[in-house]
């Protein structure tokens, strides 16, 4: 962790699934975490939630045993928002994806949160300049979306408002690599920003091949955690079809298969909107696919992410 880089206090408001895994990370680091949230008993679970998926990130191997404990000694469950936000270097937003109640927090928080406080959103793909509408300035304003669970997933986008200033950026990315994340930043904001949209495309075809009855849902979840996610995991998409021709590259694999990909691209799906009938069979399906299975196959994709993670950080250093 780098001089720096620990804020005095982190300041989490909602207590879902998405602010309580940034509490563990940061707990996971041994930094100061408050965490609010206006309903009674989602705030009460909250410490318990964080104190377990924190520690559970020990079991995984993914942080120390003592700087967890250390850190869960300075968890707060704050009563009010002035509470959360007081002396927090950093904001972070984790309430339900609704727009106009982003505004009116941020609002709220502006009037409380010290002038150099990063303000943060984890929205997943609302436009920033919509969310940061009420606050009167805009320079320590920007999107830090995680992807789910925060505290094991290392990926998070980074979408600044027009008025976001470097600094704040660059005070942003810090925090976040001391916590061992890898930022990326968008050039510009689009709905669901980058990762949604590229997976909203992946479920979609996912979706129509299982409602089309070509294969079923786990069979389904195998061909792309096993297929193109494996190799994507190591290399992403265009540096994976670059590496896919050989000496050629992307523009041999272009020549000999481009063909087959615009077949494949006229024949993919194409609607917009899942009808009430389809959202049942496909509630159905997965419930039948994992029924009675959630608890431990929530353990088992934990452990399969953390030994993933460790097998590309060791790879990633023997190659630097």
């Amino acid at each position: 962790m780098t001089a720096g880089a620990i804020p005095t206090k982190v300041a989490v408001i909602g207590a879902g699934d998405i602010g309580c895994g940034w509490g563990a990370l940061c707990v996971a680091a041994g930094w100061p975490v408050a965490v609010y949230d206006t309903g009674g008993h989602a705030a009460d679970a909250a410490i318990d939630t964080v104190a377990r998926r924190a520690r559970a990130l020990v079991a995984l191997d993914r942080a120390a045993h003592g700087i967890v404990e250390r850190g869960l000694l300075e968890v707060q469950r704050a009563r009010s928002l002035l509470q959360v936000v007081r002396d927090a270097d950093w904001v972070i937003e984790a309430i339900s994806e609704d727009l106009t109640a982003k505004q009116k927090l941020f609002e709220a928080v502006e009037q409380v949160a010290a002038p150099s406080a990063v303000l943060s959103s984890s929205s997943s793909g609302l436009p920033p300049s919509e969310i940061f509408g009420r606050v009167l300035d805009r320079t320590r304003c920007l999107v830090i979306h995680p992807l789910n669970p925060p505290e094991l997933m290392p990926l998070v986008e980074l979408v600044p408002c027009p008025e976001t200033a470097e600094r704040q950026m660059d005070q942003a990315q810090e925090y976040l690599r001391a916590l061992g994340r890898i930022p990326i930043t968008l050039k510009k904001a689009v709905p669901g920003y980058v990762v949604g949209r590229v997976a909203a495309a992946v479920w979609r075809e996912c979706i129509d091949l299982v409602l089309g009855g070509v294969i079923g849902v786990s069979d389904l979840d195998r061909a792309v955690s096993l297929g193109p996610a494996l190799g994507w995991a190591a290399a992403g998409p265009h540096l994976t079809y670059h590496l896919g021709a050989g000496a050629g590259g992307v523009p041999m694999f272009l020549q000999h298969l481009l063909r087959s990909f615009e077949g494949w691209w006229a024949d993919l799906a194409r609607w917009d909107k899942l009808e009430p009938e389809q959202q049942r069979a496909l509630v159905m399906a997965i419930e039948r696919a994992y029924a009675g299975q959630l608890p431990a196959l929530r353990e088992a994709r934990d452990r399969r992410l953390g030994a993933i993670l460790q097998g590309l950080e060791k790879a990633r250093e023997e190659t630097t």
